[in-house]
C-alpha cells in the first residue's frame, strides 16, 4: 500500500529563480508573481501564483523572493581547535607563527568523534540558516590514515558530497620525507579513505604538492573510484588549473592565480572553477577575476571555503556579495554561481535549480529580489529554508 505525501504549495513569490530558462526569463529562469509546489522531497510543479494546482497545504510567501538552496562545494568542517590568534596577528600586521594547517591538524588528532561530530553539525545547521542545503565536506585536517578515515565517516553522517584530502598538506612526520608521505597517501591511507568518500582533492601549490606529486595522488585516486577535484592556482601560478582540466577534475577551486592558458583551458574543459572569495577577504589577498573567466565561456561556481585558519565564514550570502562587490560577477552570475554553479561542480543535477523533478532545496528571502543579496550585504535575508522537502 502506497501512502500518498502530502503536498504544499508555496505561493504569492514575488520572484523565483528557478535556473530554468525554459521556465522564465533569462539564464535565471526568472519566474514573477510566481509559486511553488512541492511533493514529498521533490518540486512538482512552478509557475504563475494564479495557476497553482490545489494543494494539502498552503504557504503564503508574501511578496519575498525564492531562490535554490545554496550549493557549497568546498568545505573543511571536520576540525577541532581554534585559529583566532593567528586572524588577529595578521589582520593586526603582526607576524604569527602558530603553524597553521598543522595546528588544526594537532588539535583535530586529539579530538573525539563525540567533538568532531558535534562540530560539523553546528556548522552544517549555520550554513543551512543561511540557505546553504547541499554541501560537500573534506578531511584533511588527519593526515593520518585512521584520522583521514575518521574524517570521511564523521563528514558522511552529514552529507552524500564525501571528499578525501589527505594530499592538505605534507604530514608533520613526514616533513623530511615528502615522497613517503605521497606513498601513504597513495597507498595505505587511499585504502583506507576509499571506501567512505565520493572525491579525490589536492592542494597543487608551492609549498604543498608540486604537479608531479598532485598527479600522481589524484591518478591514483581516479583509479580506486574516486573523482578528482584540485586545490589550485590559490597562492601563486602554477599547474594546478590545467592539471586539473587534463585529468577531468570536477572543479579547479582558488583560481586566483591565473594565466591565459589557464583561461583557455577551463573555457575549453567540463572542470568547473570554484572561486571562494572569502579566503582572500580574511587574508586580505587578491580576488580572483571572475569577469575574466565568465567572459571566456567558463563555468563559475562559488563557495564560502569554510575553514579555521583562511575563511572561517558558512555564509554564501556574504560570498554573493564579495563576487558582485570584488570580483567582477552581476547580481544574477553570482546566484547562478552560488546554486547552479555549486551543483555543476558536485556533478549534481538534482539540486541547484526550483524545477519539476529537482530536491524540493529553496530558500525564502526577506526582499522582492534575490539581487537583494549583493545589495544588502550582511544583513540576513533567508527567512525560510526547505530542505528535501520540509521547512527547517
Amino acid at each position: 500500500m502506497t501512502i500518498a505525501t502530502p503536498t504544499t504549495a508555496i505561493t504569492d513569490i514575488a520572484t523565483l529563480v528557478t535556473n530554468d530558462p525554459s521556465l522564465g526569463e533569462g539564464p535565471l529562469g526568472l519566474i514573477r508573481d510566481a509559486a511553488v509546489v512541492i511533493d514529498g522531497d521533490r518540486i512538482a510543479w512552478v509557475g504563475g501564483s494564479s495557476k497553482a494546482p490545489a494543494t494539502d497545504n498552503r504557504v503564503d510567501a508574501g511578496g519575498r523572493a525564492a531562490i535554490p538552496g545554496f550549493v557549497d562545494s568546498h568545505s573543511h568542517l571536520v576540525f577541532a581547535g581554534d585559529r583566532t590568534e593567528e586572524f588577529n596577528a595578521r589582520m593586526s600586521g603582526r607576524p604569527y607563527s602558530a603553524g597553521g594547517i598543522r595546528t588544526t591538524v594537532a588539535a583535530t588528532r586529539a579530538a573525539s568523534n563525540n567533538v568532531l561530530h558535534a562540530n560539523v553539525g553546528r556548522y552544517v545547521a549555520e550554513a543551512r540558516r543561511q540557505g546553504t542545503t547541499t554541501v560537500e565536506i573534506k578531511s584533511g585536517y588527519g593526515l593520518t590514515s585512521h584520522d583521514e578515515a575518521r574524517a570521511l565517516t564523521i563528514a558522511a553522517a552529514h552529507t552524500d558530497e564525501v571528499t578525501f584530502l589527505g594530499a592538505h598538506i605534507v604530514a608533520p612526520e613526514f616533513a623530511d620525507d615528502p615522497a613517503g608521505y605521497v606513498d601513504l597517501v597513495t597507498g595505505p591511507m587511499l585504502d583506507a579513505c576509499a571506501p567512505h568518500a565520493r572525491w579525490i582533492d589536492v592542494f597543487c601549490e608551492q609549498g604543498a604538492f608540486d604537479g608531479d606529486q598532485a598527479r600522481t595522488i589524484l591518478t591514483a585516486g581516479k583509479e580506486r573510484g574516486l573523482i578528482p577535484r584540485v586545490h589550485a592556482n590559490q597562492l601563486s601560478y602554477g599547474p594546478g588549473v590545467r592539471l586539473a582540466v587534463e585529468l577531468g577534475a570536477a572543479s579547479a577551486d582558488h583560481c586566483t592565480h591565473l594565466t591565459d592558458a589557464d583561461i583557455d583551458a577551463l573555457a575549453q574543459g567540463e572542470t568547473v572553477a570554484t572561486l571562494l572569495p572569502g579566503a582572500e577577504f580574511s587574508t586580505r589577498s587578491t580576488y580572483p577575476d571572475a569577469r575574466r573567466l565568465l567572459d571566456a565561456g567558463a563555468t563559475v561556481a562559488l563557495s564560502p571555503d569554510c575553514n579555521p585558519g583562511s575563511s572561517f565564514t558558512s555564509s554564501m550570502p556574504f560570498c554573493v556579495a564579495l563576487a558582485v562587490r570584488e570580483m567582477g560577477m552581476t547580481p544574477d552570475e553570482a546566484v547562478w554561481a552560488a546554486t547552479a554553479g555549486g551543483a555543476r561542480a558536485l556533478r549534481r543535477t538534482d539540486v541547484g535549480r526550483v524545477s519539476p523533478g529537482a530536491r524540493a532545496d529553496l530558500a525564502l528571502l526577506d526582499a522582492p529580489s534575490h539581487v537583494h543579496l549583493a545589495y544588502r550585504p550582511g544583513v540576513p535575508l533567508v527567512s525560510a529554508v526547505w530542505h528535501e522537502g520540509t521547512l527547517v
